[in-house]
């Protein structure tokens, strides 16, 4: 029996060299499988997914974490536990997941250790990862091509009293201070963007930490997707306003546009593999 342990302890178990070569992995599985699942089991399937990021394709996440978070994801609407159990034996079943049972140090039981296998031969997915099992057919190439269609920006610089929120108010007697007192822990490309627009480095950090936030449960996410994020809803707050749009919170309604963009990712995800 596995005594249970931190998550980066169990390194071993991993079969893939790179968080995107266990992404194309699922997604090839989904490609060839979804068709196997119910939506809501596919929702749990997506849900356990997400917790196999730190440690490339393997997590020892408690079952009713996965589902707090699934259900916290889509707005309170989560799957049953019941609904989680079938999609793990139709995994188990198809060869994608090894299910090991892990015990305290007390010997009671604790929380499962879930460990993704290949399903592309490694080859096809470009790894140096350990030879498993997998699927013979040879993969179709599902990526799409992603057309971004980025806006010209006409930097203009604004005072932090441009635009008076609740969230953001100094007091008369304070100094202000510009983008260079910005925190190490906001990426410098979003850093550098807002300050086109807003040389105020209480505003900057308060919108990174609006992303940081809002994805701090899409462990799938890597840096740079929350600064790609970032980037694509601040412009989109800067078309808003430059649209005329009254904005009263400006913190408040910039957490909407993050949220909308979040929301359509995950549809498309779901309709994808449905």
């Amino acid at each position: 029996m596995i005594q249970q342990k931190p998550i980066e302890n169990f390194r071993e178990y991993s079969q893939f060299e790179s968080l995107k070569d266990f992404n194309n992995n699922i997604e090839a599985f989904l490609f060839e499988h979804k068709k196997d699942f119910t939506r809501s089991e596919l929702m749990a399937f997506k849900g356990l997914v997400r917790f196999c990021a730190k440690v490339y394709g393997v997590s020892n996440a408690s079952i009713n974490t996965i589902l707090r978070a699934i259900k916290e994801r889509y707005n309170g609407h989560g799957v049953s536990e019941s609904t989680f159990h079938r999609m793990k034996r139709k995994c188990v079943k198809l060869g994608i997941l090894t299910v090991k049972e892990t015990v305290r140090k007390d010997g009671s039981q604790s929380s499962n250790l879930w460990i993704f296998n290949r399903f592309l031969k490694k080859d096809d997915s470009r790894s140096n990862g350990n030879d498993t099992p997998c699927n013979q057919r040879k993969q179709e190439d599902t990526a799409k091509n992603k057309q971004t269609k980025d806006e010209q920006l006409t930097p203009q610089k604004t005072s932090h009293h441009s635009f008076k929120t609740s969230n953001l108010n100094n007091k008369r007697n304070d100094v202000q201070l510009d983008y260079t007192y910005t925190s190490n822990r906001v990426p410098k490309e979003f850093r550098n963007l807002v300050n086109c627009f807003f040389d105020n480095y209480k505003m900057i950090e308060e919108l990174w930490k609006i992303i940081t936030i809002q994805t701090r449960y899409l462990t799938y996410y890597t840096l740079q997707d929350k600064v790609d994020l970032a980037v694509d809803t601040f412009k989109q707050l800067i078309r808003n306003l430059k649209h005329g749009r009254k904005i009263k919170n400006m913190f408040g309604y910039y957490w909407g546009i993050v949220n909308n963009f979040l929301d359509a990712e995950m549809f498309e995800i779901m309709n994808e593999v449905a």
